[in-house]
């Protein structure tokens, strides 16, 4: 699941579990196999990155932007081949996953449609892997982008570095155009997220917690349904609809072959 979010300047860190979670949704009570305990929330800072996995770049074309989309080895580190799902070990983050191109087609229209601005917002990514949505809200003017993923791992082989890279391009590309402006946003990198339903709950607590009226708004991308695994987007707008606080609309469904129905929602504050 990818998300953006417009928050307060007075919340600094975003943390998705408490100590002792509770759903609160008697809907979303149902029997599970015992999940392993999500990790603790963890900064991962820039110095952390390790050059001993190999990391290269290719270009991804997003509607005439030219965004770079990292590349590393899942063999090199995880020790994993075939797998994009170790329950409480890799959840998927370093595959570029349809729905943070989908989002970004989103935020991009709705920039261009006068609905939305990143100047000076506090931009909160969840599920980043990659980070690309996050990275356009960098490159379009965000104050703080914070991105977060389950593994850490992650974040110091594949984020930190997509983010590098792209901030480094788009301020080569000032330069030699002779633009003064620059990209000043503020990014931090937390290992935290999960994927899961019984985590649906947290999120959405998470999300009620750091909207900023009147003006907070989550973007959210995900498929319709995840066949074989349970949930998807309409069970999380069931939720948001149940609770109420938010008003919700879809944004864009997009059904182009390549996986089942995928959605971008928008919820704003009521």
């Amino acid at each position: 699941m990818d998300s953006n979010q417009s928050n307060s300047q007075q919340e600094t860190n975003f943390r998705l579990f408490d100590a002792k979670p509770t759903s609160g949704f008697g809907f979303f009570d149902l029997p599970e196999k015992p999940l392993p305990p999500p990790p603790p929330c963890l900064e991962v800072v820039p110095s952390e990155v390790s050059s001993n996995v190999k990391y290269t770049v290719e270009p991804v074309n997003v509607d005439g932007l030219t965004l770079l989309k990292g590349r590393v080895s899942t063999q090199e580190v995880f020790a994993l081949s075939n797998s994009d799902l170790v329950p409480g070990k890799y959840e998927g983050g370093l595959k570029l996953w349809e729905g943070s191109i989908d989002l970004i087609k989103a935020l991009s229209s709705d920039m261009q449609d006068g609905k939305l601005s990143f100047g000076g917002k506090r931009i909160l990514e969840l599920g980043c892997g990659h980070g690309l949505p996050g990275i356009f809200a960098c490159l379009k003017g965000a104050a703080t982008v914070h991105f977060q993923d389950f593994n850490a791992e992650v974040l110091q082989h594949l984020t930190i570095p997509n983010v590098k890279a792209n901030i480094q391009k788009k301020s080569q590309y000032l330069t030699d155009v002779n633009e003064c402006s620059s990209i000043e946003a503020d990014t931090r990198f937390f290992a935290e997220t999960v994927y899961s339903i019984s985590a649906l709950p947290s999120l959405f607590k998470l999300i009620k917690k750091c909207g900023n009226r009147p003006h907070g708004v989550v973007y959210m991308a995900a498929k319709k349904h995840y066949f074989g695994v349970g949930g998807g987007s309409r069970r999380f707008i069931s939720m948001v609809e149940k609770d109420g606080a938010f008003a919700s609309s879809l944004v864009s469904e997009v059904a182009d072959g390549s996986s089942n129905v995928r959605e971008v929602w928008k919820l704003s504050l009521k």
